[in-house]
């Protein structure tokens, strides 16, 4: 769902139940960005690095960034709000890919895989509400706090882990990204750190609005989560807190396909960078995390 070719995904989304949005969120978003990865640069790699191919990506990668959290930031609509924010998020995951990098690979597989935690958490958290109240009107919610404070903490830790709080997983996938733009452009850097604010804006005023001020009469007496919707909630927030601690075995995982396709097109980049490349070393060393290579290109 990259612009221009994003006009569908809000519809989708908006017609669909939660199960089909949070499928389609957590996992069918990322079919093109899988296309990138295991068929385009693999079998194309000299196209793939053509200039004008390269920068026509960026463009439509930066674009999508922030028109998708530009326009999020406009919508009454709970669940178009969390839609369109995956436009935004999925322009990270490109740009990453086509940074040629290890970082920027690397961190957009990773922010694959927190994207399809964090918005399948939103998805689920606007299924709650929808299910309770039968609307998706922003304005026709407030105060949730006072009366759902368990799902209010549930809907905070999905917001900050999709902007990128730190100690979340959102954080290692878009600062991995960060770090993999800003080798290749301090411009694709700087639109990076611009869609990171963006989204801090659209989730912080939508939680805001929602849970936050007075009740409304129709929300008064709305039931909190109950323990079958806790349990679904469960898994969603260990593994938030697990990437977000822990990442080293999720990039352990990544380091050896990466450097694969990193190989393919962009020969050289690990001996211009100075980073080990991981298929040259010993399996038990190839565990070079974008925080060391960082560290390693300074040195």
């Amino acid at each position: 769902p990259i612009f221009p070719f994003h006009s569908w995904l809000p519809d989708a989304h908006t017609e669909a139940p939660t199960a089909g949005s949070v499928v389609l969120a957590s996992v069918l978003l990322k079919m093109g960005a899988y296309g990138f990865l295991r068929v385009s640069l693999p079998l194309l790699p000299e196209p793939s690095r053509d200039p004008v191919i390269v920068g026509a990506m960026a463009v439509l990668s930066i674009v999508a960034i922030i028109y998708g959290a530009l326009v999020s930031l406009m919508q009454t609509d709970w669940k178009k709000l969390v839609a369109y924010s995956s436009v935004s998020h999925m322009g990270f995951c490109t740009l990453g890919i086509f940074a040629f990098n290890h970082s920027g690979i690397a961190g957009s597989v990773l922010q694959q895989v927190n994207h399809g935690i964090s918005t399948g958490m939103l998805f689920l958290i606007v299924g709650v509400v929808y299910e309770r109240r039968h609307s998706r009107a922003i304005k026709e919610y407030g105060g949730l706090f006072k009366v759902m404070p368990l799902f209010a903490i549930v809907f905070l830790i999905a917001a900050l882990s999709s902007m990128g709080m730190p100690l979340l997983n959102g954080f290692i996938g878009e600062f991995t990204i960060l770090k993999g733009a800003f080798e290749v452009s301090i411009a694709w850097a700087f639109a990076v750190v611009l869609g990171i604010a963006l989204g801090a804006a659209y989730l912080l005023w939508l939680f805001q609005r929602t849970m936050f001020g007075e009740v409304e009469e129709k929300n008064a007496l709305l039931p909190d989560l109950s323990v079958r919707e806790m349990a679904v909630f469960a898994p969603l927030l260990i593994a938030a807190f697990w990437i977000g601690l822990h990442p080293t075995p999720f990039f352990d995982v990544l380091n050896r396909p990466t450097a694969q396709i990193v190989q393919r097109v962009n020969p050289g980049y690990y001996e211009a960078a100075g980073i080990p490349n991981p298929l040259e070393v010993s399996k038990p060393a190839a565990s070079v995390s974008p925080g060391k290579a960082a560290v390693a290109s300074v040195r």
